[in-house]
């Protein structure tokens, strides 16, 4: 296989306004709200010339947001400390504070974000 395996993302939004400002302030990028009637969806920033998928937020009564059930998404940071510094004050919560992982594969940490997803942070430092 030529490609990295994951192309695409989406998380499941109740409150597209609230999500969009949550990430917006967690990770400092802005993110491009487009509404297609029924379907709202928030592009996250993409540069085709780096490495890594992107994806959007959805808001759509088939996107259920979950803290438990479902794919876990782990966004890479240069230092996670930072990003976990913003969300409280983003209005989400720290489920797991930043843990070494092991083996040199670096660090992660979980967050519930705004709308009750469980997400993920990782650095190698």
């Amino acid at each position: 296989m030529g490609k990295n395996l994951v192309g695409w993302f989406e998380i499941p939004v109740t409150n597209m306004d609230r999500a969009k400002g949550f990430y917006e302030t967690v990770f400092k990028i802005k993110i491009a709200v487009h509404d297609l009637g029924e379907l709202k969806m928030g592009w996250f920033p993409f540069d085709h010339e780096k490495p890594g998928a992107t994806g959007s937020l959805v808001q759509h009564d088939q996107y259920i947001p979950s803290d438990t059930h479902g794919s876990v998404l782990y966004f890479s940071c240069d230092d996670l400390s930072t990003e976990l510094g913003r969300v409280e004050s983003a209005g989400g919560r720290v489920m797991q504070a930043k843990t070494e992982i092991g083996g040199g594969h670096g660090f992660m940490a979980l967050v519930l974000d705004t709308e009750g997803n469980r997400i993920a942070l990782h650095s190698n430092k």
